[in-house]
């Protein structure tokens, strides 16, 4: 999902949700036999994901799926039958990466088509992990590594526990490497590995027309959360800013993000994430200078789409991953010194 923005209800909100209602953007034509089908998100500021359609002789191409519910299944078949297919005759699903909004509907489309699914490696190990362990549980250690307090765990236990269950999740059928070319005839999309949002975020290039298609790891608007480190090795922020300069130097004429909207200065934009990190970066540094020690109190010291005071649930979940995420990162930098431990404790080392 993206960095943590929650709006906040208005008069016009549904009761539903307790967003504000926003109709789904009309299904658009990309390119000649490439659309673009806006497929509803349940319970989220992002309203709905962009689901792009490659055109075949043998069928449609999927770029991402959607979220399994009843209303994403049936706006996607809608959208399908409009552009003059079926859902039916879907013959592959190419997911940027796994997390539900993107990877949820993929199994439900398999049932419907028998279509194949790809999924980069690291990102069908997530899913092995989701098979394997208990989601809560990694979720909470995750938060005491970060110095949460107890009342915040508690609430935190409880709202994880009401997520529904991820070890149900469908496995792919196809493992997309880096530089793979799938089996889309008359295209020539290429993968591109984009580690940082997830371990396994691809983005997919279609040099004939100068197309690319990026997921959440480069949106027009927002910055897609990078989540915590899983382990004492890892450093997805470092990951995710290397990976936005794979992207550069192919002259892409349109930039085709999972959200929010199409645009044209992809270069722009990558100069846009770059400084935005650096600003987190001088951001954790401050709030260490004044005293925090652990993500939790750095994440409270940053600024964020609303206050932190005003924040709950998964948008500060998030908000501490991405604290946790800057620390590891400057601390790869030789910057900051890590203090491993049940609680993670970080001092400045040196100044930049």
């Amino acid at each position: 999902m993206s960095s943590p923005a929650s709006r906040v209800p208005g008069p016009d909100s549904t009761p539903t949700t307790g967003l504000p209602y926003r109709p789904l953007p009309p299904v658009s034509q990309v390119r000649p036999g490439l659309w673009s089908i806006p497929v509803p998100l349940p319970n989220t500021s992002l309203r709905y994901v962009l689901v792009y359609v490659f055109q075949t002789d043998a069928g449609p191409y999927l770029v991402d799926a959607g979220w399994d519910t009843d209303e994403a299944y049936g706006t996607l078949a809608a959208g399908l039958t409009g552009i003059g297919t079926r859902l039916e005759d879907v013959q592959g699903v190419l997911v940027t990466h796994v997390h539900p909004d993107h990877y949820g509907l993929a199994g439900r489309v398999r049932e419907t088509s028998g279509a194949w699914i790809s999924l980069h490696p690291a990102d069908a190990a997530v899913i092995a992990r989701f098979k394997e362990a208990d989601s809560v549980t990694r979720g909470l250690a995750t938060l005491r590594r970060a110095g949460a307090p107890k009342e915040a765990l508690e609430r935190q236990h409880r709202r994880l526990r009401a997520l529904p269950s991820m070890r149900d999740i469908a496995r792919p059928d196809v493992l997309m490497e880096d530089g793979a070319r799938p089996e889309v005839p008359g295209w020539e999309l290429s993968a591109i590995w984009t580690p940082g949002h997830s371990p396994g975020h691809l983005c997919f290039w279609e040099p004939r027309h100068r197309l690319m298609l990026t997921g959440d790891h480069v949106l027009p608007r927002i910055t897609p959360n990078v989540p915590p480190p899983p382990d004492e090795t890892a450093d997805p922020l470092g990951d995710f800013l290397r990976s936005l300069d794979r992207l550069r130097g192919r002259g892409a004429s349109e930039v085709l993000p999972a959200h929010e909207r199409r645009f044209t200065d992809l270069e722009g934009r990558l100069d846009d994430l770059h400084r935005h990190h650096d600003k987190r970066f001088a951001e954790v540094l401050a709030a260490l200078e004044a005293g925090a020690e652990v993500a939790w109190d750095v994440a409270a010291h940053m600024h964020w789409s609303r206050p932190w005071d005003g924040m709950e649930g998964f948008a500060q979940q998030a908000a501490v991953g991405e604290a946790y995420a800057h620390l590891r990162a400057l601390t790869r930098r030789g910057l900051l010194h890590e203090e491993p431990g049940e609680t993670v404790r970080w001092r400045i080392a040196i100044r930049p």
